[in-house]
């Protein structure tokens, strides 16, 4: 018999290559809860070799900030398995590879603090996220570390990626309204 803490975990792959939708198993009773956010052995099944995180990054943000569409060029190309602590976020990622056939296209998937489900982002996508509550703390672990000079960012809104973020008038910052447009986007990937 199995028992009940080494049941596999539950995951969906999204309809873009690549992308995993994970859900962890939560033990809760009457004094609270505990899941694991991270086990290298149970993730390394579902996502790969990928699974070798160098650094975690934690942000907080009010209702109706949003962060994004960011990623890094290569050598410092990052995967990311990214969640939510508190609150909710609308999360995106933009399918920058550009000999796949899903070039341009993004998935939208809800996370939130309640489900605590989590998504993995490989390399080769733009991401970023809206949070739908006030206090939203959002985290994620990063395959590589972050290095200013070979980031990028495409506009948020941009009308060539379609992007329904669900908001009217988000809160984003200087650096991501000025972000590229896709269809000046050269990609590296």
């Amino acid at each position: 018999m199995v028992e009940e803490n080494q049941k596999k975990m539950e995951y969906k792959k999204e309809e873009i290559e690549g992308i995993i939708s994970i859900f962890p198993k939560i033990f809760g009773d009457e004094r609270g809860y505990f899941l694991e956010t991270f086990n290298e052995l149970k993730y390394h099944e579902i996502i790969g070799d990928n699974c070798k995180f160098v650094q975690d990054n934690l942000s907080k943000s009010s209702k109706g900030v949003l962060r994004g569409l960011h990623f890094q060029n290569p050598p410092f190309d990052q995967g990311k398995l990214v969640y939510v602590m508190q609150g909710q976020v609308i999360d995106v990622a933009v399918d920058i590879r550009k000999s796949s056939p899903t070039y341009g296209k993004h998935i939208k998937v809800v996370l939130d603090s309640k489900t605590k489900n989590q998504l993995w982002i490989p390399p080769g996508f733009a991401h970023g996220f809206c949070a739908l509550e006030d206090e939203t703390v959002f985290c994620y672990k990063c395959t590589n570390f972050y290095a200013p000079e070979y980031e990028q960012a495409l506009l948020w809104d941009d009308s060539d990626l379609k992007i329904d973020w669900d908001i009217q008038n988000p809160i984003v910052s200087e650096k991501d309204k000025k972000a590229m447009p896709f269809k000046t986007f050269l990609s590296p990937f």
